[in-house]
């Protein structure tokens, strides 16, 4: 994985590198939220979906493993008056909790094949019955394309990753081509995306 100190120094050096506004596909998923769910954050960075899902009336955790990025995700959840939990670890040796979630948004974590299947078991571990994965990545067709993303392909998402990942959940939504990204300077422009809504087995 990527060294903490540099994602330190990137949120450093750019603040509101991927804006504050929430992610639009995960936005779009208000219709399935409800007051009082318990949602994970994964990878938030410096806040902007954690933070907009405890404007839903969700009981939030934001999970990232850059201080600097928590520090903002906290600020942004005192100006913007919701309660966040702000969490600093490494996702891939973090104590996940036992059925915890109703929801993880996984918005664009690229990890490479090993971290992404460990991850992936600690989430199966920590959503409820039932509880549903919202997740964004990008894809391979992304390479060589300015909107964002990572430039080595082994961390980039296809829907096959996501069938294989998640084996056994109920897809809701599963889709993988093109959108435009407006999320602050470094997501902006047509970009080769997946996206997902998965439901964990009630049993």
């Amino acid at each position: 994985m990527s060294d903490s100190n540099a994602w330190n120094a990137r949120y450093g050096e750019t603040p509101g590198m991927f804006g504050e506004a929430a992610n639009e596909f995960l936005m779009e998923q208000a219709h399935r939220l409800r007051p009082g769910m318990a949602a994970l954050a994964l990878g938030d960075g410096e806040g902007r979906n954690g933070v907009w899902l405890a404007g839903q009336g969700l009981d939030v955790t934001a999970l990232d493993w850059s201080a600097t990025g928590m520090a903002r995700a906290a600020a942004l959840a005192a100006a913007r008056g919701v309660a966040l939990r702000a969490v600093v670890a490494d996702a891939t040796i973090w104590d996940w909790p036992l059925g915890q979630f109703d929801l993880v948004a996984w918005i664009f974590v690229h990890l490479p094949p090993a971290d992404r299947a460990a991850v992936s078991a600690g989430l199966r571990h920590a959503l409820k019955p039932g509880g549903l994965l919202v997740l964004e990545c990008f894809s391979p067709a992304q390479e060589g394309r300015r909107s964002g993303g990572p430039r080595m392909a082994e961390l980039l998402f296809t829907r096959a990753i996501v069938e294989q990942e998640f084996a056994g959940f109920e897809v809701l939504v599963l889709l993988e081509g093109a959108v435009r990204l407006d999320e602050g300077p470094k997501h902006q422009g047509l970009a080769e995306v997946v996206r997902a809504v998965l439901r964990k087995p009630a049993i």
